[in-house]
């Protein structure tokens, strides 16, 4: 057996024992994506869109990475390999890398590189390692699985980090195309008003 395995066994076998933890770890395993996304909802309102665009603009990279890396390279699924025990259902697909943490950690990393998101940028990226975690826990991935999907977010950040100035007149143009949606739905409400 390999070390991938090894571990992921280490970490499924606590599964079917309780089923209260059972069912936490499902809920987080398969809701978390929802709450960034509300937080990237939040950030835009709150008046971080710089930090709400960067953050959408590099998980869209690394997903696009992951479905480049799909075309090359296959890794089955653990419940594909008949290991463990499954606690969700899930298509039997590509299992490397992770896309569910892929697009958790590219938010998270990416929130870490802004000085007013660094502290929210921490602690979620502890909520996508945990994430990952419960997914290795649920059956549906293995932990280079979520390992992959934290190098492939790394890597999509960095890229943007490194060309953050060239984005910045394409996050004017959107937030301005924004501003003037929004001005013009308020004229118009205050012209029924």
């Amino acid at each position: 057996m390999s070390l991938n395995q090894d571990i992921f066994l280490a970490i499924n076998s606590f599964a079917d024992y309780n089923e209260i933890v059972d069912v936490v770890m499902i809920f987080i395993a398969q809701s978390m994506p929802y709450f960034f996304i509300g937080l990237l909802f939040y950030l835009w309102f709150s008046d971080k869109k710089n930090e709400a665009l960067f953050s959408g603009y590099s998980t869209i990279l690394a997903i696009g990475i992951n479905k480049i890396i799909g075309l090359f390279y296959f890794h089955p699924r653990p419940f594909m390999d008949n290991l463990g025990i499954t606690l969700l259902e899930h298509k039997a697909d590509n299992s490397f890398p992770s896309d569910h943490t892929t697009f958790l950690f590219a938010i998270s990393i990416m929130l870490i590189t802004f000085q007013s998101t660094r502290t929210l940028g921490k602690i979620t990226t502890f909520l996508a390692m945990f994430c990952g975690i419960t997914r290795i826990y649920s059956g549906v991935h293995y932990p280079f699985d979520i390992l992959g999907a934290f190098i492939i977010a790394l890597i999509s950040v960095s890229i943007f980090i490194r060309f953050k100035d060239k984005f910045y007149p394409l996050n004017k143009i959107i937030i301005g195309l924004w501003n003037s949606l929004l001005a013009i739905i308020f004229k118009r409400k205050n012209l029924n008003e």
